[in-house]
């Protein structure tokens, strides 16, 4: 198609799609002002030659051509990116360099691993490291600015890959001082009645799992609080009294005020992988991707010596 279709097109598209408000994305995130977006969608609509967004008393909605245009914009803007930082990256010296990211809290198991496994292999490596939620890292995947993150399989990245490392069990976390701290292991059916926290939509896979649970066990257990990351929900365990279900965490990096039970019945489980871009081409990701079986051992030994010198009151 000729034309004059530019990435600012596609950024503005992307903004009013995900406001759904024109207003909203020209004050919000794009800075400009809003007669001005109107005309870069119409002009983006002229050269696409079909309407993307139907405007209504409700705001902008996506027509259904422009739903399936959003997708595809989404990841030209994330390939332009990458290309730009892939130029940027082959300017910088020599020295072999690897991105890694983590989902927060996930770099004090895996990151001194990595890093043995690393320069055993390359004594001279330079290592970054960045610790956000799962979403987030599968868009710097995407953008290039990551070579690899430890994190959770997202659906709507389809360009990354995933290797599984490690499948981990819900627990249930819960004030060191409740009635629940004198049991082994906590019955789903204990919890009810009790304010109940689940992730926000930052951790959209852990959420999806917690939720599916919950309508499959029959009980009647809504959710009271969202929070963002594990440091938020310990923080509102501790000061409400509130319980949640959360991927199992190591108990030693629990405050003494919050503690964790395994789940009686089959926990609900999810998985930790090691996400990456098809189109990254990095000998040193390529390195890295043929140690994931080792550095999966290594943590699973480390986890079992911890599990045998705990008591029955502290889930690994």
């Amino acid at each position: 198609m000729e034309g004059t279709m530019e990435l600012r097109h596609l950024r503005y598209f992307i903004a009013v799609a995900e406001e759904g408000s024109l207003t909203l994305a020209a004050e919000k995130r794009l800075h400009t002002a809003q007669p001005s977006l109107s005309r870069q969608i119409r002009d983006l609509e002229y050269e696409v030659g079909v309407q993307l967004m139907s405007r209504s008393v409700h705001g902008i909605q996506l027509t259904a051509a422009g739903k399936a245009f959003l997708d595809h914009a989404r990841l030209a803007l994330a390939q332009a990116d990458a290309a730009a930082e892939a130029a940027r990256r082959a300017v910088q010296p020599a020295k072999p360099t690897l991105a890694l990211g983590f989902l927060t809290g996930k770099e004090m198991d895996w990151l001194p691993e990595a890093m043995r496994i690393l320069h055993d292999e390359l004594p001279n490596i330079e290592v970054t490291v960045s610790s956000q939620n799962s979403p987030d890292l599968a868009d710097a995947l995407m953008r290039g600015r990551l070579d690899a993150a430890f994190m959770r399989p997202e659906e709507r990245a389809g360009e990354l890959v995933y290797r599984r490392v490690i499948t981990e069990p819900f627990v249930v976390i819960f004030p060191s001082d409740q009635r629940l701290a004198l049991h082994d292991t906590i019955e789903l059916r204990e919890i009810v009645g009790e304010t109940f926290i689940i992730p926000s939509k930052t951790a959209p896979t852990s959420r999806a799992v917690i939720k599916d649970y919950l309508k499959r066990s029959g009980l009647d257990i809504i959710p009271d609080h969202e929070v963002d990351n594990i440091t938020h929900a310990v923080s509102m365990i501790a000061s409400t009294g509130a319980v949640a279900l959360l991927p199992d965490y190591p108990n030693n990096l629990l405050p003494w005020s919050v503690t964790s039970r395994p789940l009686q019945d089959e926990a609900p489980t999810i998985d930790l992988v090691v996400g990456y871009s098809k189109a990254n081409s990095s000998p040193i990701l390529k390195l890295f991707l043929t140690r994931i079986d080792d550095l999966s051992a290594g943590i699973s030994s480390k986890a079992d010596r911890m599990s045998g010198a705990g008591s029955a009151h502290a889930p690994r």
